[in-house]
């Protein structure tokens, strides 16, 4: 018999231990464990990620009770007490009891029968006085305040107080711990009775649907199962897109016939959409660093049955002197430290220091440095991240307009817990007509 809570704990091991990306370990583990039922699916994926999201407050929990701080925890027992916690605090179906008694087999099982006396003590303690945890008051310590309460590292908390003020900063992390319905985008290529053909499809799929204002080919999908199980997915009439990231092709402005160049694509979103709006003309050559990248790429397209679109492994660094001037439209979704999308991603926090924003940022430049010769004169440029930090956004915007010849046309941020989306910066340049200078 399939044990869920031990599942999930090799996730978080995997995860927090061994520092492998969340997204892909827990969509490994729910594609092996796909014959489970899809409570089962859902109780397992839930318990990993919100253990993985809460951990700054379940370690503060865990200090507050134990004489054995979290740090110096063995590493399963530090992952079984982080999941334990996360039951007790966040899981009300689940009962105190049953957390205690199955974290307590799980250690005997893997060999730690010795701690189970330690396991059970501190779980119960906790379970008992869990209305009387000791938080930091707001009102005292600020800082303190909104790292234990919305699980986020203090640097990023006190670089948003600095940009956004206590109000903004505040809705923001309530916002990346809001739990995330599965945004689409519907072929716009579709006609009226086609779209409506598979909205009801996707109802009596059980799905629940609401439109995303302001995008007319864009749902919000509540309860799927699978993604791949969606009604439409398959034939690739359905994409799986943020709507953020669907905005920044909005910006793009892009129209029938033109060619558009992505150069750092993967997994494909944009350059597919950018696709679907030239509606079967023009061409999109859609690029990332790497051959895993492109081959994700590349299935993606096939699915879509586009036929205007191409992926390639290129470095965006490298300059490619065969698509100098070429481009009507190039796309430059950047590598980031990724903070916008910290709600999807949990693990970002802990994996990204505040070191790594200037080396970064640079990365940035040397790109934008690259790929702006591949812009015709008159043709647009738009940058974009997934992130929330002014080195790599609107720092690297006023870089750009200086070093570079383009005007600046469109700039956007939209904002977790105001904007419904993930955090992401985008900005639009127009190249000038005349001779660029070097």
């Amino acid at each position: 018999m399939v044990n869920t809570r031990e599942i999930a704990l090799y996730c978080i091991i995997e995860i927090l231990e061994k520092k492998q990306y969340s997204h892909y370990v827990i969509k490994q583990v729910l594609d092996k464990y796909g014959y489970l039922d899809k409570r089962e699916r859902s109780f397992i994926k839930r318990m990993a990620e919100g253990t993985i999201e809460r951990c700054i407050e379940l370690d503060y929990v865990l200090d507050s009770f134990s004489k054995v701080p979290v740090k110096k925890m063995k590493p399963f027992i530090r992952s079984l007490m982080r999941m334990g916690v996360y039951q007790i605090l966040y899981m009300d179906g689940v009962p105190d009891a049953a957390v205690c008694n199955e974290s307590v087999k799980l250690a005997e099982k893997r060999g730690f029968a010795s701690l189970k006396g330690f396991v059970n003590g501190v779980l119960r303690n906790i379970a008992r006085n869990k209305e009387k945890i000791a938080y930091p008051q707001k009102e005292a310590d600020l800082l303190a305040y909104l790292s234990v309460r919305y699980s986020q590292p203090e640097w990023i908390v006190a670089m948003w107080l600095s940009r956004f003020g206590a109000d903004k900063t505040e809705k923001i992390l309530k916002g990346l711990l809001e739990e995330r319905p599965v945004t689409v985008r519907i072929d716009e290529n579709l006609g009226k009775e086609e779209k409506e053909d598979l909205l009801r499809r996707i109802s009596l799929a059980g799905i629940e649907f609401c439109p995303v204002n302001g995008l007319s080919y864009a749902y919000k999908l509540e309860n799927p199962d699978k993604v791949e199980s969606i009604p439409g997915f398959a034939e690739g009439r359905i994409m799986v897109q943020d709507a953020g990231s669907m905005e920044i092709v909005e910006m793009a402005g892009i129209k029938e016939g033109q060619y558009v160049l992505d150069v750092c694509g993967a997994p494909g979103g944009k350059a597919l959409h950018a696709a679907c709006k030239l509606n079967h003309t023009g061409f999109v050559r859609v690029r990332d660093v790497s051959e895993k990248k492109t081959a994700l790429m590349e299935e993606n397209i096939k699915r879509s049955g586009y036929e205007n679109i191409e992926a390639e492994t290129f470095d965006a660094t490298v300059e490619d002197k065969a698509s100098i001037e070429k481009a009507d439209v190039v796309i430059a979704d950047l590598p980031c430290s990724g903070l916008g999308a910290m709600g999807r991603k949990g693990d970002i926090k802990y994996r990204v220091k505040e070191a790594d924003i200037d080396k970064i940022a640079v990365l940035q430049k040397n790109i934008l440095s690259t790929v702006w010769r591949y812009v015709k004169p008159g043709g647009r440029l738009v940058f974009s991240t997934c992130t929330l930090t002014e080195e790599e956004n609107e720092e690297n915007t006023r870089w750009f307009l200086k070093k570079f010849p383009f005007i600046k046309e469109k700039e956007k941020t939209l904002f977790p817990g105001i904007d419904e989306t993930d955090g992401f910066y985008m900005v639009s340049f127009l190249r000038n007509k005349e001779e660029s200078v070097e």
